[in-house]
């Protein structure tokens, strides 16, 4: 039954056919991914919204970015981001490339410019060796693209296999028997008709407040989701469907982050998505199943970053608001 559903995680690293992984680019793309220096102020890095050891997210309501503005959305996690259709809760990036990008000129978030960053880039020579290594035979492999690939390159490796993907591969003593019960009400209540495939969601955009709009606490009156990026009214408060592998660890919930347990958003959600009262007892043994999706963080090796030069500009100052 689970199959008709969901499919386990590919067992290699994903391959994009306009950006093919290789080791080197790996390697490049982990120090992009932890160097501050990406930020205009020096201080915000990829890793700081998306923290490898608590989930994949910062477990904030909404992030903190340059001049400590705190952002609209929730950050969702890293974790296995490269299997979703697009990224951001209303899909504006159409890969993990094009998501690179936005934060690091995001006023509040980085605050960078790709040419202040090419130049920070370039006045380092380790950083230029390890960009002509991973983009071969490119004239001028340093570049504000070949970052955002570099940095796709290390995120397709952030897969966490879990007790579900064993299930699915056939360990029936991967989940407990309140798991599978959980399983069985997941999808025999509707939460797998978006909730789908090998991300269990992120393939597929749906109205919040499918049957019942959620108040203002939840559902911000102020963000109308996808609106924002067709500007077709039959977008407004449509967001992504949020993929749940490791849901359980990455509180709070919802792009508005207003939600702390994951027992109560489930019962929001059937109230909200399918018109119906979802019970403690049937709540608590949904969470069950969904904890069977938290899984395995690959070993990841910080890496030693450059030193900065005379020549690498030098950091805004932030101010910190009233």
């Amino acid at each position: 039954m689970a199959l008709d559903y969901f499919e386990p995680l590919p067992s290699t690293i994903p391959q994009m056919a306009d950006n093919r992984v290789t080791p080197e680019k790996i390697d490049l793309g982990k120090a992009l991914f932890f160097d501050p220096r990406l930020s205009a102020s020096g201080v915000f890095s990829c890793y700081s919204c998306h923290n490898l050891t608590t989930g994949g997210d910062d477990n904030m309501e909404t992030s903190v970015g340059h001049g400590w503005q705190k952002g609209p959305r929730n950050s969702p996690t890293v974790f296995n981001a490269v299997l979703n259709i697009a990224q951001f809760w209303d899909g504006r990036a159409e890969d993990l490339k094009a998501q690179a990008k936005g934060p690091v000129q995001a006023g509040v978030e980085m605050a960078n410019t790709p040419d202040n960053v090419v130049a920070t880039l370039n006045s380092m020579q380790a950083y230029k060796d390890w960009f002509a290594d991973a983009f071969p035979g490119e004239a001028e492999p340093v570049s504000f693209d070949n970052m955002a690939r570099a940095i796709e390159a290390f995120e397709a490796t952030l897969i966490t296999p879990a007790p579900f993907d064993a299930f699915l591969n056939g360990d029936d003593m991967a989940l407990t028997d309140v798991q599978k019960e959980g399983l069985q009400l997941f999808v025999d209540k509707g939460c797998a008709t978006c909730h789908n495939g090998v991300n269990l969601g992120g393939n597929g955009y749906y109205p919040f407040g499918l049957v019942e709009k959620p108040g203002a606490d939840i559902l911000p009156e102020g963000d109308k989701g996808r609106f924002t990026v067709t500007e077709t009214a039959m977008d407004e408060y449509v967001f992504r469907a949020a993929p749940l592998r490791n849901i359980a660890v990455t509180a709070p919930y919802f792009h508005s982050g207003k939600v702390w347990d994951l027992k109560v958003a489930v019962q929001v959600m059937g109230v909200a998505q399918l018109g119906e009262e979802v019970s403690d007892e049937e709540a608590v043994k949904i969470v069950a199943f969904l904890e069977s999706l938290t899984g395995e963080v690959p070993e990841v090796t910080l890496p030693t970053l450059p030193a900065e030069t005379a020549n690498t500009p030098r950091p805004t100052a932030e101010v910190v608001p009233n």
